[in-house]
């Protein structure tokens, strides 16, 4: 299993991108294709003492930043590192994807080198997120601010096929991200999505309201990019705030401190669950090899957990069977 790694994209570049995919290459036997600077490259792998069995580097460098416009990756910065790992996909020299970098160049790169699955009106990106007893997919998170209706549909059947090839959920169930559980609530695109959700053959159970979102009531919570955006950093603003408001609170006296101590452990498991490297990053769904957009703040762990979920992603699947899905749909 061959992965391209975009090395200079992330705010931890290139250190935590370097380790984390050495790290992959031992645990998981994937060999690692790093595009970047070869000087930086090989000169953090030696300060640091990083140790890979085989890798290849492929030199550029050019970067694209978080501020640089998403589609300057198709000509000023064609030459980027991200770009050229793109490049390496399209061209099969490699079987997934991996960058830390900008989401929207990620997108941008995705749909316009590697290209959509034919039929796929746009590719979106989805967010797998702790629930209690387990976890969720929120779908689309950021890709597509806006959607038409078969666009939500579309998604809808990637994130359950998805579910089913790599996370290993039989059956997901799916829902629609709305005001109200009622299927006349919202705008007329949430009225409209709904219909053709209720009558494809996926295992809709209807309408989700975002209080219900962190509950896991669902498999895949299907939404708007602009509201399932929204949603993921509400999601992830709340958590960081309830763990920095719970400090003080153990701090306070000898007995809030005796009274941490018994639940340590607990706590400390509810934390790690709630940490996003835990799953490393989100699948860009609708695009004809696997894209996988690692955390921009990704350390070590998270992008060797974003590189091992990008290479099941290869290995399971999805993408043909996506194809297949759709090919069977324009032949209707």
């Amino acid at each position: 299993m061959r992965i391209v790694v975009d090395a200079l994209g992330g705010d931890n570049a290139p250190l935590e991108i370097i380790k984390g995919s050495a790290m992959a290459e031992k645990e998981y036997g994937v060999h690692i294709i790093l595009c970047g600077d070869e000087a930086t490259i090989k000169k953090c792998i030696e300060d640091n003492d990083i140790v890979f069995n085989e890798l290849e580097i492929v030199h550029t460098a050019d970067v694209i930043s978080m501020h640089d416009e998403p589609t300057s990756l198709l000509k000023e910065h064609k030459d980027s590192s991200m770009a050229v790992a793109f490049k390496v996909l399209a061209e099969g020299k490699a079987d997934a994807f991996v960058s830390a970098g900008s989401t929207g160049a990620v997108v941008v790169g995705g749909t316009f080198i590697v290209k959509r699955i034919k039929g796929i009106k746009r590719p979106a990106l989805a967010a797998i997120l702790p629930s209690p007893d387990s976890r969720y997919m929120l779908m689309d998170v950021g890709a597509n601010a806006e959607c038409r209706p078969e666009m939500l549909h579309q998604f809808g059947v990637m994130a359950s096929t998805y579910l089913e090839k790599v996370e290993k959920i039989d059956n997901p169930t799916i829902g629609l991200l709305n005001i109200g559980v009622e299927d006349t609530k919202g705008t007329e695109l949430q009225k409209e999505a709904y219909k053709l959700l209720k009558e494809s053959d996926l295992n809709f159970i209807g309408n989700v309201e975002s209080r219900d979102l962190p509950k896991g009531v669902c498999d895949a919570v299907i939404a708007d990019g602009y509201t399932g955006n929204i949603a993921l950093k509400l999601i992830e603003g709340t958590v960081s705030t309830l763990f920095s408001m719970l400090k003080p609170v153990f701090l306070k006296n000898l007995l809030t401190k005796l009274s941490y101590l018994t639940l340590k452990s607990g706590l400390r498991g509810i934390k790690n669950k709630m940490n996003p490297s835990e799953v490393g990053g989100a699948p860009l769904l609708g695009t004809k090899k696997p894209v996988f957009k690692a955390h921009g703040s990704s350390d070590a762990i998270a992008f060797k957990n974003a590189i091992h979920k990008a290479a099941l992603f290869a290995e399971n699947g999805v993408i043909p069977i996506i194809e297949q899905a759709f090919s069977e749909k324009e032949s209707v």
